[in-house]
């Protein structure tokens, strides 16, 4: 079973991507041996005009499609920016879109942040894209995690909070068990 997770972050100290770090280390015991992070960084701005029949494949983009159609569930990570989904995942998602590579694969949605809503808006709003096309956005499996700060060993790069981890665990059964 190959889970891939797709951050909302580029910055490589941002405490999201210490949370894909974190379900990195849980995955195999929560049934996924295979575990992947997909690269969003270099996809170029979307544009339709770039992405016809027609159109020269772009690598980063037919990279990120293969990898979500190789993978058995989806996982976003994602900080929320100005009460929304930051631009570089909504970018990746736009991408995604015409290609069909989203299919029916049991997606979730983490969503953390320092403040207390826990990444509340993005939450929202990347769940209602991504339910719409995927068509199999697993409710249990979505989760916000407050008050991030406190909760990571910034020296390990892991989340220590024995409550979080526990919630990154249900996560992870929740998709599985929508994988089968």
């Amino acid at each position: 079973m190959n889970l891939l997770a797709i951050s909302g972050s580029l910055r490589r100290q941002s405490s999201n991507n210490v949370v894909i770090e974190t379900v990195r280390d849980l995955a195999a015991a929560a049934g996924y041996p295979t575990f992947e992070l997909a690269d969003i960084g270099a996809l170029p701005h979307f544009n339709q005009d770039l992405d016809g029949e027609d159109a020269d494949p772009i690598a980063p983009v037919e990279a990120l499609r293969a990898a979500v159609r190789k993978a058995d569930a989806l996982l976003f990570v994602s900080p929320e920016y100005a009460h929304g989904v930051p631009g570089v995942l909504r970018n990746a998602i736009e991408w995604l879109v015409s290609s069909g590579a989203l299919g029916d694969k049991p997606t979730a949605v983490i969503t953390a942040s320092p403040h207390p809503g826990g990444g509340s808006y993005a939450q929202a709003q990347l769940r209602e894209t991504l339910s719409m096309l995927t068509g199999a956005l697993v409710e249990e499996a979505c989760r916000e995690i407050d008050a991030i700060g406190p909760k990571i060993d910034r020296a390990r790069k892991r989340i220590t909070d024995e409550r979080t981890l526990e919630t990154l665990r249900t996560t992870l059964t929740g998709l599985r068990a929508a994988t089968r």
